[in-house]
């Protein structure tokens, strides 16, 4: 079997493994300050402030080992690692359904951080067998993996949990992410484009030299965390804002249906975007992409049904569709093959840096300034994003345009 053959089954694959592993991840975020107040009787800003810290201790720990996976993963292979990760990460998710109080989930969602980047890893697995000038295409596709599986999860989690409860929801989730782990078993990894001389080991001081000789890579990289701290400034208090709408009749459910909508614009465009990328420009899409997402986020400060809320959301995923799979192509075209995972790395624990500080600031703003405060601080962080990459891009021509 060629290689062009193997890439396209090992994209099917992990198309499937991160379906698996999306839908997991967000059968349990619907209600996780639901699973918190089941703990004791506790006050509304209790449950706001230990839903901030609780989410966002996952992204901690991510953090700090998404630039370690990434540079092991460049020096012995990633498959190897997506296998442990997903193992650790399903255990941790198991057990989440046995705990009492929320210290032991709070400790439990810091352990599943260690394992947390099945997905990112995923990216940069398929990335180093794919040819740049199909970078977008290709990642935008297997992105519609992880969004498919995002899109069904907080359904089918708050199905469960209504149903069955909580704690029982955790268990079945964690099955699907054993599954995951077991799909990569079938893959096989190769890298292309290492020529005869081509250097195949970087130092971190190397890779760090690289980034920070490249302005628009950098300001990727930062934006990054920025686009995170928006975006999950609200995930953690999204069931609450449902439950200010629309009461509490089978909460759990609706506040599935506002977190699926933005999956399903994401759904639909994230390909599209991928492939216009490809044609134009990752920077010009990313720029457009920035913009629009100021401008749809901002009305969410002012809805007054649950519905309107959808479909804010939804017309969120659409413009942030693009955003991660044009991304990732721009750093597959900026960063030699040796030094992708590390690159990938940081950019991961950037994204992990904005998911600690997102949370934690929706819940502080949130608690002392209601929900609507909370859309119109992430519609400027997303402004400010959009500046930022727009600037560095017209002062930086020459590293803006594709080298295919």
């Amino acid at each position: 079997m060629n290689q062009s053959k193997i890439a396209k089954r090992n994209l099917v694959i992990m198309w499937f493994s991160n379906f698996f592993i999306g839908g997991s991840m967000t059968m349990v975020l619907p209600f996780i300050s639901l699973y918190i107040g089941t703990f004791g009787d506790y006050s509304e800003e209790y449950i706001k402030h230990w839903s901030g810290w609780t989410f966002a201790i996952t992204f901690v720990s991510a953090f700090l080992f998404s630039p370690i996976w990434g540079r092991i993963g460049d020096r012995i292979g990633r498959k190897n690692i997506l296998i442990f990760c997903g193992i650790g990460m399903g255990i941790s998710i198991f057990l989440m359904g046995y705990v009492t109080n929320v210290w032991q989930l709070f400790t439990l969602r810091l352990f599943m951080g260690i394992f947390t980047g099945f997905v990112s890893l995923s990216q940069a697995f398929i990335s180093t067998q794919t040819p740049k000038e199909i970078a977008g295409k290709v990642l935008g596709t297997l992105q519609t993996g992880s969004i498919t599986g995002s899109l069904f999860g907080p359904l089918i989690g708050g199905l469960l949990a209504d149903s069955l409860g909580y704690a029982t929801t955790f268990k079945w989730t964690s099955i699907l992410i054993f599954i995951s782990a077991i799909l990569v078993f079938a893959t096989k990894e190769f890298r292309i484009g290492i020529k005869k001389g081509t250097k195949t080991k970087y130092t971190s001081k190397e890779v760090l030299s690289h980034i920070v000789r490249n302005p628009v890579l950098l300001t990727v990289l930062i934006i990054s965390s920025i686009v995170q701290i928006a975006h999950f400034s609200i995930q953690p208090i999204l069931s609450l804002y449902v439950e200010d709408l629309h009461g509490t009749t089978n909460i759990a459910f609706y506040s599935g249906i506002a977190f699926s909508a933005a999956g399903l614009g994401n759904l639909m465009m994230s390909r599209y975007w991928g492939k216009i990328g490809d044609r134009v420009g990752y920077i010009k899409i990313l720029v457009l992409l920035l913009f629009l997402s100021t401008i749809i986020y901002f009305p969410g400060a002012f809805v007054i049904s649950i519905w309107q809320l959808v479909v804010i959301r939804f017309a969120l995923g659409i413009a942030i569709g693009g955003i991660i799979p044009v991304r990732i192509a721009y750093i597959r075209q900026e960063a030699p093959i040796a030094m992708q995972g590390e690159v990938l790395g940081y950019n991961t624990s950037l994204r992990f840096l904005g998911n600690v500080i997102g949370p934690m600031m929706g819940g502080m703003i949130s608690a002392y300034y209601g929900f609507s405060a909370v859309f119109i601080v992430t519609s400027t962080l997303l402004l400010v994003a959009g500046i930022l990459l727009y600037v560095s891009m017209h002062r930086h021509p020459e590293l803006e345009k594709q080298s295919v």
